[in-house]
């Protein structure tokens, strides 16, 4: 949250309302092209469809129509705090920002208190915006119950978590959850062009060349507050050098980080992706946290991340290790969960836990190859005593009147055909000696031996 908005905690400036935000030049580029209308708002189609609660919220006259409470859900520069101002500015409201992370019990109430009398006094209403609602304690989101229930205020509550896991019920059912998702390629371009031409941005003192450009998308990783920021300061170094353009080298200057090479949609992105896989498939842990920190580095799609992580533990771990797909799992739900970059942590868990196991690719090798007998026609008629017993008639049939409940038997294991008669014998499992799947190869060689060896112990069931 910027410094200079309302705060509640120590001795803070008074509020200042967003017609002196928007005039002040000093303020950062992210701030001042801040959407005025929801029709500058660029992104988030679907929650700015006609008829939704943000419309009803900004165009209705009657708050009868309109939500009391809307709870904005996504990643970080999805444009959370920019829809509570447009929410604001509309019909005239009074916007109070407060932040979860400096306000207490005692500050929602005097903001509560002031919005009532305001409403009474001078009938004008309050949009009070809740910046990372999901730090609120149960007692904090408490003291917003009252306020929501009376409609004193309009409460905008922003949160990069799960609300269903972070905001208390009874404010969730008083609450509308709007998705933000992060914004596509096109409508970064179009930010990027406003802010470089817009009066209120740059005003066309510099223009931005493609690798810059390129560049700028990559590094903001779909965050438009983090890309104007960058935007900011590269102009200010192109400026510094009396330069019109900004090109790569001046962005990689400004903000302080190399423009990384990688395409996110072409040779670069199948390049470093396969080396990264093959990396981990090697067991080479060092060249494969390399090439995670250049798709982090580019701005790549975590949750895209997060699910080669998965598929590699199964594809290349299996069985020699299976913790490393629980591993991996893990840290994909805490992507998804955590949000960059605090998501890297996991996934470089997760990396160094697949590049350091054992490797072995027999499960999927085995279920390839029964897929294979399956296309090609094999596998008759599922044998009687396993066909399904529970109706009417079955037992005529014979279904199930000579199965052997392998609970009866003294290892739990009983010799009967499982498989299809056509393909009894067939063993598509076959397991390595690598790490924990040389045990399994042990204990699969005597339960074949079992399975095989003719009728045994146990009973009908």
């Amino acid at each position: 949250m910027d410094e200079d908005l309302f705060s509640l905690s120590g001795d803070a400036p008074a509020p200042r309302t967003l017609s002196d935000r928007n005039r002040d030049h000093r303020a950062p580029l992210a701030v001042r092209m801040r959407p005025r209308t929801l029709d500058e708002v660029v992104g988030q189609h679907a929650a700015l469809e006609p008829g939704s609660p943000l419309r009803r919220l900004v165009s209705s006259d009657d708050t009868r129509t309109a939500p009391a409470s809307v709870i904005l859900w996504g990643p970080p520069g999805t444009g959370k705090t920019t829809l509570a101002y447009v929410v604001a500015q509309s019909g005239d409201r009074e916007f109070v920002e407060i932040s979860a992370v400096l306000a207490g019990v005692k500050d929602i109430r005097e903001v509560v208190d002031q919005a009532r009398s305001r409403l009474r006094t001078v009938g004008r209403e309050t949009v009070l915006f809740v910046d990372e609602v999901h730090r609120f304690s149960k007692s904090q989101q408490d003291a917003l119950l009252p306020s929501v229930e009376n409609r004193w205020v309009t409460l905008v509550a922003a949160t990069t978590e799960n609300p269903y896991f972070s905001v208390i019920s009874p404010l969730l059912s008083r609450s509308i959850v709007l998705t933000l998702e992060s914004l596509e390629q096109e409508d970064l371009d179009a930010l990027v062009d406003r802010a470089l031409e817009d009066e209120r941005g740059l005003d066309g003192a510099v223009t931005l060349a493609d690798d810059a450009r390129e560049a700028l998308l990559r590094l903001g990783g779909g965050d438009a507050r983090k890309i104007l920021t960058s935007l900011e300061a590269a102009a200010a170094a192109a400026l510094m050098k009396d330069s019109p353009e900004i090109d790569a080298a001046t962005l990689s200057q400004a903000v302080n980080r190399a423009a990384v090479r990688y395409d996110r949609a072409g040779d670069q992105h199948y390049d470093v992706t396969s080396a990264f896989i093959k990396s981990m498939r090697g067991s080479d842990v060092d060249a494969s946290l390399h090439y995670l920190a250049r798709m982090i580095e580019a701005g790549e799609d975590p949750r895209f991340i997060a699910r080669r992580v998965v598929i590699a533990a199964g594809e290349e771990v299996g069985m020699a290790d299976p913790s490393a797909l629980q591993v991996a799992v893990a840290a994909m739900q805490a992507v998804q969960m955590l949000g960059m970059p605090e998501g890297r942590i996991p996934l470089a868990q997760a990396v160094v836990h697949i590049a350091t196991s054992p490797k072995s690719n027999a499960s999927y090798r085995a279920l390839d190859a029964a897929i294979a007998d399956v296309r090609a026609g094999k596998g008759q008629g599922v044998p009687a005593h396993l066909r399904d017993a529970h109706y009417s008639g079955a037992k005529k049939l014979g279904h199930g009147t000579e199965y052997r409940y392998a609970h009866d038997a003294p290892h739990g294991v009983v010799a009967q055909q499982y498989a299809p008669d056509d393909l009894v014998g067939v063993d598509y499992y076959q397991p390595t000696s690598h790490g924990h799947e040389e045990r399994t190869g042990r204990r699969l060689e005597a339960l074949r031996r079992i399975l095989r060896s003719g009728p045994a112990g146990g009973r009908a069931r």
